[in-house]
């Protein structure tokens, strides 16, 4: 993720708001890394904790978090030997939320985050 857009040198540019959303968006995707975020919404958690969570090897969750780091869409924390990593901000956890009920509604003409007053979207624990 290069987090440096091209197109205008002003940061606050909507030219360069439009690219780094895009760098954004394919950060988000990947199912693992939408499953990481997922099981980041409340707490913070070791890639341990992690890879049990999204079924996933230890290794491959480590680089799917390095690159969620690098994008700082995640932080980490140290604590001895172990590193716990949790949501930089709200908003990735959002963009997921979303884009899951967005998907919702392509499977059916009702779909449950409707019928309810504050569903969780599928798929979330």
């Amino acid at each position: 993720m290069r987090m440096n857009a091209g197109g205008s040198n002003d940061p606050n540019s909507e030219d360069t708001s439009v690219e780094l959303a895009v760098e954004v968006f394919s950060m988000l995707a990947d199912a693992t890394r939408v499953r990481i975020i997922l099981a980041l919404r409340s707490q913070e958690l070791s890639v341990s904790t992690l890879a049990d969570i999204v079924s996933k090897s230890p290794a491959s969750v480590s680089q799917h978090l390095a690159k969620l780091r690098l994008a700082r869409i995640v932080l980490t924390r140290q604590d001895g030997t172990k590193i716990f990593y949790r949501l930089a901000n709200e908003h990735a956890s959002q963009l997921v939320t979303e884009a899951i009920y967005q998907a919702e509604h392509s499977l059916s003409a009702d779909p449950a985050h409707h019928r309810a007053a504050h569903p969780a979207p599928a798929g979330i624990r």
